[in-house]
């Protein structure tokens, strides 16, 4: 099946040349088609007038874009077609502040994977990248000027309405923390600090636009315009979502998984609401290529190629387009699209880089926070990262058997706490009751209680072990001088916040523990990243080369 010429990706030809030929009018006629909703619309005439429009465009940097993301590229194209100065940030501190969905430690690869595949998506679909300005977030928001700016909006900004501006956009949590009252005002002030006329993101982020038309003038800054783009609905026929899998077509899925998860898409026979598939074809095939063919046999009426998309809209509400013949035209001009991204991705270094920023991401289904496709925001992956352990040090204040086993020892251990916890660990055969007693060890404290032989046990203590005749365990041993409560951390993962109880069907602390080993040096790690507490490492006695458990 060929697909048609205007639907190949193409560079834009003399870009200026044409640029200089269009009218204001005209140039407001690109900057605002398909956009749902534009606030502002008289200013941007105002600055057409005398000038090209400067306008930014902002991603969260946490999960991995999708084929939604082809939205605001294809919007992107449209802005330089009119001639705007264009900026891209990489809104790398809102990825941390948004209920910490990309962790510290991963922010910098984060960016950096965001960075090539971004281009590498503009690239497929003819944009010229010397004509675009890439921004990382943190260049320029840890600044004293910025800092202070945020200090200053923080006093005017009611809790309410920092809270209402980012309702659709941070991610929403029994327990909220501080820092995502704090994301709406940094993004509104993104737009003085860019120095640009409009921002450009979903329809989404209304409220985050609105609290800046409130707040900025209150800080002497001018109040910008804002062009918002629809959400668009994802295979399912809900919003196109990062953490539910079947909903999202990743950038670099294969011909085969492409096929396989637009085979399972939403796609009734007439149905024109909430269809990913003709979404896509209205707001990223027919902006970039102008037409849109579907292929079929002669038998099912012939291929046919519409240059409007309420013409190909009318022939599917009226059943003169079948779903099959819809999915398979949609999956050779995605293919299309993706094959330049896939084979960019093929080299080591990117692959390299993929598998660093995103360690062995955990795939859940069910609901979850929407990815910005409209604007840019990001995924909600749930990212398999050592940080999301709390692991202490502990001290034994005291250890008995239990009364109903005998393999078993029943301790209490301090691990920074009001009440020591309780716990139950099957050590009887391999260290003394003796050797236990006010010892300092290493405590996992986020795992669900569990009963053994009727006590709940409320922690796991760790220890070092090498299989064998006879099995050889020993507690793990936290620096000298370590109190109870301290926080023990993989090196490189710092900053990252531990999960309040991990969930027992993800089974998080069972997939990272078969990367927890003993070093040569006897030294605890974690996929060669070494176990610490502010005093220095984690250790073990004797049992080198040994796993941790």
């Amino acid at each position: 099946m060929q697909l048609s010429p205007l639907l190949l990706p193409r560079r834009p030809q003399s870009v200026d040349a044409m640029t200089d030929q269009l009218s204001p009018d005209e140039k407001l006629h690109l900057i605002t088609r398909n956009l749902q909703e534009v606030l502002g619309e008289e200013k941007l005439k105002q600055v057409l007038q005398e000038r090209d429009l400067k306008v930014y465009w902002g991603t969260a940097t946490t999960g991995k874009p999708h084929v939604a993301y082809f939205v605001p590229m294809s919007k992107i194209a449209d802005f330089l077609k009119a001639g705007c100065e264009v900026t891209i940030l990489f809104a790398d501190l809102h990825a941390f502040l948004d209920n910490m969905k990309a962790p510290w430690e991963l922010l910098e690869l984060r960016v950096k994977y965001y960075e090539e595949v971004i281009k590498a998506m503009l690239e497929s679909i003819g944009v010229p990248l010397e004509k675009l300005k890439f921004v990382k977030g943190t260049d320029y928001q840890l600044s004293r000027e910025y800092t202070l700016d945020v200090y200053r909006l923080s006093s005017m900004v009611t809790e309410h309405d920092a809270k209402k501006a980012g309702a659709e956009v941070v991610k929403q949590v029994e327990h909220p923390l501080l820092s995502g009252l704090l994301y709406p005002g940094l993004q509104a002030l993104d737009e003085e600090y860019l120095k640009v006329d409009a921002q450009f993101g979903g329809v989404d982020q209304r409220k985050i636009f609105t609290l800046a038309e409130k707040y900025l003038p209150s800080l002497g800054y001018a109040k910008r315009s804002h062009l918002m783009n629809p959400m668009v609905p994802g295979l399912t026929g809900a919003k196109m979502s990062s953490s539910e899998e079947e909903s999202k077509i990743d950038l670099l899925d294969s011909k085969e998984d492409l096929k396989k998860k637009l085979k399972k898409a939403f796609c009734e026979p007439g149905n024109i609401q909430n269809n990913g598939l003709l979404s896509f074809v209205k707001f990223v095939l027919f902006p970039l290529g102008g037409e849109f063919s579907i292929k079929r046999d002669a038998k099912w009426g012939g291929d046919k190629v519409y240059t409007a998309f309420e013409e190909v809209e009318k022939d599917f509400a009226e059943e003169r387009i079948h779903p099959g013949d819809l999915k398979a035209s949609v999956e050779t001009a995605l293919n299309v699209l993706l094959e330049p991204i896939r084979k960019k991705f093929e080299s080591a270094e990117l692959r390299k880089l993929t598998n660093s920023a995103y360690p062995n991401t955990l795939k859940t289904k069910g609901a979850g926070k929407v990815a910005k496709a409209g604007g840019g925001g990001g995924g909600d992956e749930d990212e398999l990262v050592p940080s999301k352990l709390d692991i202490r040090v502990g001290k034994i204040i005291s250890v008995e058997k239990h009364p109903d086993a005998d393999s078993l020892f029943l301790e209490k251990i301090d691990v920074g706490e009001a009440e020591p916890r309780t716990v139950v660990s099957g050590l009887v055969a391999y260290v003394s009751q003796e050797d236990l007693q006010d010892r300092c060890v290493l405590v996992l404290c986020n795992l669900k209680p569990q009963k053994m032989r009727g006590i709940e046990s409320q922690a796991m203590l760790l220890c070092a072990s090498i299989e064998g005749e006879p099995r050889r365990v020993e507690p793990l041993d936290p620096p000298q001088g370590s109190s109870p409560g301290e926080r023990v951390f993989v090196e490189g993962y710092e900053a990252g916040k531990p999960e309040d109880r991990l969930n027992p069907k993800k089974k998080v602390w069972e997939k990272l523990q078969v990367d927890l080993k003993i070093s040569e040096e006897c030294a605890a790690q974690w996929k060669d990243k070494t176990l610490m507490t502010k005093l220095g490492r984690i250790t073990c006695k004797t049992l080198k080369g040994g796993n941790i458990s």
